[in-house]
């Protein structure tokens, strides 16, 4: 055996028996030209990374005299630990003229090449093949000899370009942005309020793909039975599964570690992370140790990465309001003690301000027609589906219609995005409803336009219009498929009386409870910047043609974005007369030095205004989460940018406080334009004093590029900015500035 080392991208032949007539020597994989035509360049040229059901083409080059049409070939692909032809996993198939005649089975076909002892084969993956890493074996057939060579290996993903892949995806631009997208929006802050944050998801960059198929690797479901496990990957449906479990860490030794506590010592904040790169490496250069810490758009975010590296359309979808109900019943209860506090409960059932998830783009030829396109998918620890910590695949149709039967855990997507809130009042052993609303669940559900950075609001495709027959008898049906269950539901340290548990037919039975003829809204003035006073109007009317006097309980407290409340930190009680059918407007300000130190890195508050009438004892509720703005973070390009060329940026901050501000740090990070997250400390900031850095970076990929920086100081939460920027694939053509 030998190997010639001139040519690019040739590998060394190990033989398994001796010598015949027809040697190979070596073979040419042309990593570089295959990988571009399956739009995977990006990952790397050390190695072919092929999409199913779309050709490759090797060369084999021979030794002592070319291959003869006499002559036989047979190639042998195989993945997993335990390769097998019955399960999919080993498929031995010959190398002849022509073209292949099916799609459903490997195939390969022969031509000549520009050399005269070498031939070009082309190799066909099935649409429906496993996904994995593949070893490319050669059995050569000649003078009635066998000889086996180990070509070497390659990775085969999903391929939403082609029509027999269950991810097929018709449009191109979606391909482009639910595939090759390596930027992103995710949206955060409350549903009267939403606001993009930037991520860089990272799928294309040297070594993910690795890390991804190494995730895979590490399953509970590959350790138990690893020659089934491959045998499955060729589901999109099985592989998306699994990887909502392993995304989290709680029954393994998955990619993140969750933490709602506030308390992130031994880690990095959720709210410092920026894209999922640094994360995944993290996690495969400690051998698997799970990173801390994550939250919802975290895990979603490292999702949508691992997702579109291996080639199934994913997207990131935020839901304003969204439910965590598990009783079965679809009503979520909130309580507030007769000052107005929002009090925390023991009971899992929430209502967080706002939660992200992944929808992924998939045939269900698992379920009966009209399943398929887009399905949820939860890597966010909340519940147990089959023993283990994931949710989905769900098909968003199936929650549309109220169709919760339908695997898989749908029960629980539907009641993220359609139960009912019920605000209860406790006065020690007495409770009395305030509130009964049936659409404070599941508000602007969103993610990011196609081909810009507009927002998306596809509310419409997981319900029917609020307040709509279509969409109670949705609710109804869903209802009546779930499996209720009644749990005494927790209040602090103790347990609510029984006679604060209502039944299931109870509920859908109640009329709504009876509400005081004085109305309450609170509104906000403007949007206020973290370091500003909020300045708040609370409207009061009294809708009847008699005078009244009203007892108003006002209160304010810090909220996380999962909906648990911090104790209130301001409060206050006034009395207020209104004349038959008045209207009176009370302004109210909450000053910094107030909430400045009970802001929590979700930067959001809770302000509520309980109000009583005196004659009838009837009460009226008004509420408002109010999100902070975070201080803007300029970011200035100040020159052209060109692949391998350095060029200058200019960051621009300042300092909303009336205090000095330390311990500030500034990351960077953006696919193609800096290696890793390099930081640069900036010692500390002077009250509202603006700071300027100028920084160098040389970017290492053309095309569409995203940069983050983040400012860490010790007084706020992290604040970001992006910015868009075009690089130049080489000089003589110039990208425009600012």
């Amino acid at each position: 055996m030998r190997w010639a080392p001139g040519l690019a991208q040739q590998s060394p032949l190990t033989s398994f028996c001796s010598l015949v007539e027809l040697q190979l020597a070596f073979i040419t994989w042309h990593s570089t030209k295959n990988n571009l035509q399956h739009r995977t360049a990006e990952m790397g040229g050390q190695q072919v990374i092929a999409r199913r059901g779309q050709p490759f083409t090797i060369t084999l080059h021979f030794q002592g005299r070319g291959y003869l049409h006499g002559d036989s070939l047979h190639l042998i692909a195989e993945t997993g630990p335990q390769p097998d032809q019955q399960a999919g996993t080993q498929s031995i198939f010959p190398v002849g003229p022509g073209h292949p005649d099916s799609k459903r089975a490997w195939r390969a076909t022969a031509s000549a090449a520009s050399g005269p002892r070498s031939t070009d084969v082309v190799v066909w993956p099935p649409a429906g093949a496993p996904i994995g890493r593949y070893q490319l074996k050669i059995r050569v057939d000649s003078d009635h000899t066998s000889k086996f060579y180990y070509l070497g290996d390659f990775i085969l993903l999903f391929n939403a370009w082609c029509p027999e892949d269950d991810v097929y995806l018709e449009s191109e631009l979606e391909r482009e942005e639910y595939v090759l997208n390596e930027q992103g929006l995710i949206y955060q802050g409350n549903k009267n309020w939403i606001r993009p944050v930037p991520w860089n998801f990272g799928q294309f960059e040297e070594g993910i793909v690795g890390i991804c198929l190494k995730l895979l690797d590490r399953s509970l479901h590959f350790l138990h039975d690893p020659g089934r496990d491959c045998s499955l990957r060729n589901s999109p449906v099985y592989v998306s599964r699994v990887l909502s479990a392993m995304i989290n860490s709680n029954d393994d030794n998955g990619v993140l570690l969750g933490n709602w506590s506030e308390d992130y010592s031994g880690g990095v904040r959720p709210t410092e992370w920026s894209g999922s790169i640094a994360i995944l490496t993290q996690w495969d250069h400690s051998g698997g140790r799970p990173v801390k810490y994550g939250q919802c758009w975290v895990f979603a975010a490292v999702m949508c990465t691992v997702l579109r590296c291996l080639g199934i359309p994913s997207r990131v979808v935020t839901n304003f309001d969204s439910g965590h109900e598990k009783d079965g019943n679809l009503i979520i209860d909130v309580f507030y003690d007769k000052a107005g506090h929002l009090l925390p409960t023991e009971s899992k059932d929430s209502i967080w301000n706002f939660h992200v998830w992944n929808e992924c783009w998939m045939a269900r030829r698992d379920l009966p027609p009209g399943y398929h396109g887009w399905q949820v998918l939860d890597a966010t620890p909340q519940e147990r589906s089959n023993g283990l910590y994931c949710c989905g695949p769900a098909p968003v149709s199936a929650i549309r219609e109220g169709d919760v039967d339908v695997r898989f855990d749908a029960p629980f997507v539907f009641s993220m995005v359609n139960a009912d809130r019920v605000a209860w009042l406790l006065d020690g052993a007495r409770k009395e409803k305030l509130q009964w609303d049936t659409s404070a669940v599941g508000n602007n559900i969103s993610t990011k336009c196609v081909g810009s950075d507009e927002r998306e609001d596809i509310t419409s495709a997981y319900k029917y219009p609020e307040g709509s027959p279509a969409e109670r008898r949705v609710f109804l049906k869903a209802l009546g498929q779930r499996q209720p269950l009644s749990p005494p539901v927790r209040y602090r340290s103790g347990v609510l009386p029984v006679a604060f548990s209502v039944s299931v037919e109870d509920r859908t039975r109640e009329p709504p409870p009876a509400m005081a003829q004085t109305s309450l809204k609170l509104q906000l003035v403007e949007s206020p910047e973290v370091g500003q006073d909020i300045q708040l109007v609370l409207a009061a009317c009294n809708l009847e043609f008699v005078h009244k006097e009203l007892k108003l309980s006002l209160s304010a407290q810090a909220v996380l974005h999962d909906g648990h409340p911090r104790p209130p930190f301001w409060q206050e009680t006034l009395y207020l007369s209104l004349r038959p059918r008045e209207e009176k407007e009370l302004p109210w300000t909450i000053s910094y030095q107030q909430y400045g130190q009970q802001l929590g890195e979700d930067k959001q508050l809770r302000v509520i205004a309980l109000g009583e009438e005196n004659t009838t004892w009837l009460k009226t509720l008004a509420e408002k989460t109010i999100t902070m703005a975070s201080p803007s973070l300029d970011i200035h390009v100040l020159a052209s940018v060109v692949v391998n060329q350095p060029f200058p940026i200019q960051v621009v901050f300042a300092n909303p406080l009336s205090e000095p501000v330390g311990n500030c740090v500034l990351t960077m990070e953006g696919s193609g334009l800096v290696k890793g997250q390099p930081q640069i400390q900036l010692g500390p900031l002077g009250p509202r004093k603006q700071t300027s850095v100028r920084l160098q970076l040389t970017p290492y990929k053309s095309g569409p590029r995203q940069l983050h920086v983040t400012l860490k100081s010790s007084q706020f939460p992290p604040v970001k900015g992006h910015k868009q920027l075009q690089v130049a694939p080489r000089s003589g053509w110039r990208c425009r500035r600012d």
